[in-house]
């Protein structure tokens, strides 16, 4: 490891802590181990849905709305996750959105019906919030670090760990303790990993913003400027940071292309991931055991997606890899939908949608960490984030209201899910570029012929 900072021997700055190996090391584990724990409580829900359903005596049509509800519930809960990251720092906002999705599972397993589980499951915008976290956090923390996008990769590939986990603990802990206290064993992991996250430190970056903006306060512009060029900064007088900041002329464009990316994309998510099962036996004629079991081997093939693309973005660029993933998803999508083959060229097909369908998100949370400027990175990736719960009810309704006028299902998952991903990938273009190694600066403020100086840190 080679580091450009001078060596001192008082006491060292917030915004001048050398991010060591170490430090890298240990803030990677407790963002990869709270995406697992968030993951498996949302997923949990998911899947323990019917015997909840069963408990309450609610019918199939009434379990779904109730989830469809929660679901909006965790879309406006979720808005306030990206200022709490912008103004109460990375660290911190890891630790309340843990404790806040905590308390949230623990509270699951005391419902007393409908309205009190649709409460209880919308704080869990929260948790799942998380990732917006690990995004804006780990930009900042691999900074200086050699193939940073699949570190990222790794920590993202948290996802579908969570999800078979949340399968697993399900099938040995549901004839043992129930459904509720189930949701009580989420509650206390998350609360755990709460209590490890505050042993992290505040990212230098974050000290930085904070320490600019109180020497503006107290009238030291010189002292304030000189922060912000040594830790390339994109603020000046004007900056006021939160909405305002990401809706303004220079961002605009950005964040509302980026929002409807994502959206599309949830939609995709719905048809293939989600309801990947029905779509298999009703589009393909699979048997829905089979279907679980191409499910099952999709995921894992997904797994491998997120460190592929992950690798891909320290190469081409992360923005250009989202792109390319998204479109190939859609055309293995197509080629799965309309494709007549057997049973091994339908796992094949379908292992691909999945693979760069969700994969690309490695390299998209990582791109959207470095694409805001740091003092609007919370928001601006949140923002963003929020319309992933908006995605899914778009692409469980629209694949309702096609099947309901009459089309195949075939038919009704190239109109909702193919299409969706495509025009996520057309979205994607729209985007700010971020070129050079210097990643988390963007292009139209690097300097021609300036040369980036920064050392990488080698783990």
């Amino acid at each position: 490891m080679s580091s450009s900072r001078p060596v001192s021997s008082g006491p060292v700055a917030p915004w001048d802590v050398p991010v060591t190996p170490s430090m890298i090391r240990k803030v990677s584990a407790v963002c990869f181990v709270a995406w697992i724990i968030s993951v498996y409580d949302f997923t949990l829900f998911g899947t323990l849905l019917p015997v909840i359903a069963e408990d309450f005596g609610w019918s199939t049509a009434e379990s779904t709305t109730v989830n469809t509800i929660a679901q909006v519930g965790v879309f406006i809960v979720s808005l306030i996750v990206g200022p709490i990251i912008d103004k109460l720092g990375r660290r911190n906002a890891l630790v309340i959105l843990m404790i806040g999705g905590g308390l949230a599972a623990g509270m699951t397993g005391m419902a007393a019906g409908a309205i009190s589980i649709i409460i209880v499951r919308s704080i869990t915008g929260l948790s799942l919030s998380e990732e917006v976290v690990n995004a804006v956090y780990l930009s900042e923390i691999y900074k200086d670090v050699k193939n940073k996008g699949f570190f990222y990769s790794v920590v993202q590939a948290g996802y579908p760990i969570g999800a078979l986990l949340a399968a697993g603990m399900s099938a040995l802990l549901l004839p043992v303790i129930g459904w509720r206290w189930s949701f009580v064993v989420a509650g206390v992991a998350a609360i755990l990993v709460a209590l490890w996250a505050t042993r992290l430190p505040e990212s230098p970056t974050f000290e930085a913003i904070k320490e600019a903006k109180r020497r503006r306060a107290i009238g030291d512009t010189e002292g304030a400027q000189t922060l912000i060029d040594q830790h390339q900064l994109e603020m000046d007088e004007n900056t006021q940071g939160g909405f305002r900041e990401v809706f303004s002329p220079a961002l605009r464009r950005h964040t509302i292309l980026l929002s409807l990316a994502w959206l599309f994309n949830w939609v995709g998510i719905q048809v293939f991931s989600v309801l990947g099962t029905t779509v298999l036996v009703e589009a393909k004629d699979v048997s829905f055991e089979n279907a679980l079991v191409i499910l099952v081997g999709a995921n894992a093939v997904g797994f491998v997606g997120y460190l592929f693309h992950g690798w891909l973005g320290d190469r081409i660029g992360r923005q250009r890899t989202v792109i390319i993933g998204w479109l190939a998803g859609a055309a293995a999508s197509l080629g799965m939908l309309l494709i007549p083959g057997s049973t091994w060229f339908i796992i094949a097909m379908y292992g691909l949608t999945l693979f760069f369908l969700t994969g690309p998100y490695a390299a998209l949370l990582y791109y959207m960490g470095e694409s805001f400027p740091a003092h609007a990175r919370g928001t601006g990736t949140n923002v963003a984030h929020v319309m992933a719960p908006v995605g899914a009810i778009a692409g469980s309704g629209l694949l309702s209201i096609f099947l309901f006028a009459g089309f195949t299902m075939t038919a009704a998952a190239i109109f909702s899910g193919t299409l969706g991903l495509l025009l996520s990938a057309l979205c994607m273009l729209g985007t700010r570029k971020i070129e050079g190694k210097n990643a988390d600066v963007p292009a139209d403020l690097l300097v021609p012929g300036n040369p980036d100086t920064k050392d990488e840190v080698a783990l």
